[in-house]
């Protein structure tokens, strides 16, 4: 399966997830509003998936991937399923004692991630007892995840790429349906989320396992013996588990900071985050997933220029949708988020408040794009430590611009912080990669950046002059038609980039037709 390709399939269903996504937060939203059940909720539901994201698909795949290329790529695929087992039998017991001793300390971890609740200790209401409480539900999730991302890792390896794709899918879906049916069960739509989000996680494991027995790499559980190859897994992982996922990393010391504002600014920034991470979602994430076993055969085949090449059409891919998606939620925040949250318990002023931090948010959405595409560079030459390295520097500016802009901007500040620490990420990983020599802008991407750039800004002002001038009265309207406001928004905005796109040779459409069909033999010029 060719880059393209593999990026088409894991976005596409990716995008499916993020749809079904937004159908769960619709729900979450009506249910729950901004308060403080869904600031604890969302800090349930934020723990477990930080920790999935430096442990399971952030830093074990990081290191596993490409192992497990190498070793099927040198030594076979019977080998290579052997070693995948030795990682299972570490594996398991790890995540379990971790998420077992995190449970038992579990108000300390509450304290420590979401400092400001704790002073509402004892109220009937408090947040801080009902985030340890629903925290302590979702955290086991993290054991199925983290098995879930072993077989997912497999199954990419081997370019079975739809499987790992789907299983958000079933996440959403499990929610979905639970929150309608557990609410009046088990203590509220609060306890519900959390249950739905534990059976969600065993939903994902079982899927996976599945389709990796389908594929042929069903795995014997072994008795836990470090071998020297788990060992050099170990090597790889432990070093990306403290910087994998710098953009999780941020958005948790957002959440640290904004404990400790008044309730509903945790709810503010999840909602905008939900919207931003759209994007992320499906360009980025598809781009990494596909990037990374890509390369890291080819560098195991010596095709070093090949994956010079593929590391600029990838991120020539992210640009070419993130820099729109980013200029788009800058340009009309709010019409986006009232339109599709602000009924029940979302009433105006918290989707003016949640409009403004998804604003901050998306001046980052190229930096949390973009360093999907730069990082597996890093991986597949199993160099897990520069990523942390970058990761520590864009924590402390995000920690410390946070703490100077929180008390005159408020939850906006934080969002803000966030988006300026994945810039610097990404100019960082450029910068490392390029210097070291394992990366190099080719013409055709330097032409391309500048043209998607004009492009996006004048969708921009298409948009602009829609919301200034033609939609306000729609927005006031009733339902249908404020939905058709949100479609006109979407549509012209679209139409206008890609005829601007196409006419200034920002993207050709037959390339669009080249990619998905096979990966060209010769890029065309720029």
């Amino acid at each position: 399966m060719s880059l393209f390709r593999a990026i088409a399939t894991v976005g596409g269903l990716t995008m499916v997830s993020r749809v079904a996504g937004f159908a769960r937060d619709l729900l979450i939203a009506r249910y729950l509003g901004a308060g403080p059940v869904a600031d604890a909720f969302f800090v349930a539901l934020r723990l477990p998936n930080f920790f999935r994201s430096l442990f399971a698909e952030g830093a074990f795949t990081a290191g596993f991937l490409p192992l497990f290329s190498r070793m099927e790529a040198s030594e076979g695929r019977a080998a290579a399923r052997v070693f995948a087992e030795q990682a299972l039998s570490v594996l398991l017991p790890v995540t379990f004692v971790f998420s077992l001793l995190a449970q038992l300390a579990m108000p300390a971890v509450v304290f420590a991630l979401a400092p400001g609740f704790a002073a509402e200790r004892g109220l009937a209401d408090g947040r801080f007892e009902l985030a340890v409480l629903l925290t302590t539900i979702t955290f086991p999730y993290l054991v199925f995840v983290s098995l879930a991302a072993l077989y997912g890792a497999m199954l990419n390896s081997v370019g079975r790429f739809a499987a790992m794709a789907a299983t958000p899918i079933l996440l959403n879906l499990v929610m979905i349906a639970g929150l309608p049916l557990m609410n009046a069960h088990v203590g509220g739509p609060g306890h519900a989320l959390a249950w739905s989000v534990l059976v969600g996680g065993i939903v994902q494991f079982l899927w996976l396992a599945w389709e990796a027995r389908r594929a042929g790499l069903s795995l014997k559980l072994r008795w836990p013996k470090l071998s020297p190859k788990v060992r050099e897994l170990f090597r790889l992982v432990v070093p990306a588990a403290i910087g994998a996922g710098a953009t999780q990393v941020n958005l948790i010391v957002g959440l640290m900071l904004a404990s400790l504002l008044p309730a509903g600014a945790v709810s503010f920034l999840f909602y905008a985050d939900r919207i931003n991470q759209l994007t992320v979602g499906v360009v980025g994430v598809a781009i990494a997933t596909a990037l990374l076993p890509t390369i890291s055969a080819q560098l195991a085949r010596g095709e070093v220029q090949a994956a010079v090449a593929n590391q600029n059409r990838a991120l020539e891919f992210g640009l070419l949708l993130a820099l729109p998606a980013a200029t788009a939620l800058i340009t009309v925040p709010f019409p986006i988020i009232s339109i599709l949250f602000q009924r029940g318990e979302f009433d105006a002023a918290t989707a003016r408040a949640t409009a403004d931090a998804l604003l901050a948010y998306s001046i980052g959405l190229p930096g949390y794009v973009l360093s999907r595409s730069l990082t597996p560079s890093f991986h597949a030459r199993q160099d897990t430590r520069t990523p942390v390295r970058i990761a520590f520097v864009t924590i402390a500016i995000n920690l410390g611009l946070g703490a100077a802009l929180m008390p005159s901007l408020q939850h906006v500040g934080l969002a803000l912080a966030t988006a300026v620490a994945a810039l610097v990420n990404t100019l960082l990983l450029g910068w490392l990669l390029h210097r070291r020599g394992h990366w190099h802008p080719d013409a055709r991407l330097k032409s391309r950046a500048w043209r998607i750039l004009v492009a996006a800004l004048a969708m921009a002002l298409v948009l602009h002059g829609l919301d200034r001038f033609l939609l306000p009265a729609w927005y006031a309207g009733p339902e249908p038609l404020r939905l058709a406001a949100l479609a006109v928004l979407v549509g012209a905005g679209l139409l206008t980039f890609l005829v601007a796109a196409v006419a200034i040779r920002a993207t050709r459409p037959q390339e669009w037709k080249a990619m998905l069909r096979k990966p060209p033999k010769t890029l065309p010029p720029a």
